[in-house]
């Protein structure tokens, strides 16, 4: 059955091309001197675009049910190009470029989003983990092709909003593509292999999901969406601020691969540990002083990010089981959602105020320390 290859292929390439939106800070100096945007105006399109995408993928995952594949990746990708599209036209307007990037496109990656990955799951039953694993990879690499684009549009002198009308083109052509090579098993291939138990308290998985995922999300992607500028305020020349971002996505899509396997041999016991541990790193960067070290801890915060679109999943599917498992995350994932809207823009905005992202860098270690703690104390119950 090489057709299910076919579908696997296209729908890591549809997720690479929506994970782009983590090269977001990339652009941030770009913005600025083009535009005139602010650090909390960027950070504010970045996180309107991550909470419209959690938002719009619960629809989007009842769309599936009722439609198949391709229309749900189909919208997904129109939208995305006309988001970009109008990007190209904005011209230096925010309330427009918000709009465009933030909602619009948003909204593309809403749609998109939960395809290839309940998709995929259908033509590899036996292999969910892996494939679970490679699809949120794909998400969370996509940040490694697009900065490198970002770097090598602007040092050839392209306008911005050249920039934006060519990657609404190409991005949005490849997903629409992909989109049409998507398809489900003409029947189901199995049944799940075996159904886990219900935990006792109903409310319980699902309050410590919430609060870990929003604190791990929050501290992700305000550093994220925040990263470059947050380099170049180290001392990091240029080019370097381009290698920070890589690395977060290199650590991100490693960490979204290899979480799935650490949780199937751990358990719960390893998410607390997994934010105490990013409480350490961020205090790492927060005192930074030296690229090698800064970049280090980039590369492991990356990892530890990439670690919460896996960790809580797994977490979920064995405390509810599989069936109550499709109804309860897409709850939890807008968690992340919330993070988004608020962290990135909080981040520039407390950048803004104070002239320096260290309070931000402190405000994201407490809360993940905090957070760490009442999840290790809950651990003791499971």
């Amino acid at each position: 059955m090489h057709n299910r290859w076919i579908v696997l292929i296209a729908g890591l390439i549809m997720q690479t091309i929506l994970g782009g939106i983590y090269a977001w800070s990339t652009l941030t100096p770009w913005l600025a001197e083009s535009y005139g945007i602010s650090n909390g105006e960027s950070g504010f399109v970045f996180g309107l675009s991550i909470a419209v995408f959690t938002l719009v993928m619960v629809y989007s995952g009842h769309l599936l049910a009722r439609k198949g594949p391709r229309i749900p990746a189909l919208i997904g990708a129109l939208l995305y190009l006309a988001g970009y599209f109008l990007a190209s036209r904005s011209h230096g307007s925010f309330p427009l470029l918000l709009l465009a990037v933030g909602v619009i496109a948003g909204s593309g990656i809403g749609f998109a989003y939960v395809v290839p990955l309940s998709v995929g799951m259908q033509w590899f039953p036996r292999q969910k983990g892996l494939i679970t694993g490679l699809s949120v990879g794909g998400f969370g690499g996509g940040a490694i092709i697009l900065s490198s684009c970002i770097e090598a549009g602007k040092l050839s002198g392209i306008s911005l909003d050249r920039f934006f009308l060519f990657y609404s083109l190409i991005s949005g052509s490849l997903l629409f593509f992909a989109s049409l090579l998507l398809s489900s098993p003409p029947a189901s291939t199995g049944k799940e292999l075996g159904e886990m138990q219900v935990h006792q308290n109903v409310k319980k998985p699902m309050l410590l999901s919430i609060l870990g995922m929003f604190s791990g999300t929050f501290a992700g992607l305000l550093l994220v969406g925040n990263l470059a500028p947050y380099a170049l305020s180290k001392g990091l020349v240029e080019e370097m601020t381009v290698l920070s971002v890589v690395l977060f996505s290199v650590g991100n899509l490693s960490g979204r691969i290899i979480w799935g396997h650490i949780f199937d041999k751990t358990g719960y016991r390893v998410i607390p540990w997994s934010l105490l541990l990013a409480s350490l790193f961020y205090m790492l960067l927060r005192f930074a002083s030296g690229g090698f070290v800064f970049l280090a801890s980039v590369l492991v915060l990356g990892f530890l990010f990439g670690s919460q679109f896996v960790l809580y999943a797994g977490y979920l599917s064995r405390a509810y089981g599989v069936e109550a498992f499709s109804k309860r995350y897409p709850l939890v994932f807008l968690s992340y959602g919330l993070a988004g809207i608020i962290a990135p823009g909080v981040g520039g905005w407390i950048a803004d105020s104070t002239g320096s992202y260290n309070p931000a860098i402190t405000l994201c270690l407490v809360l993940l320390f905090i957070s760490g703690l009442v999840l290790f104390t809950a651990n003791r119950k499971h």
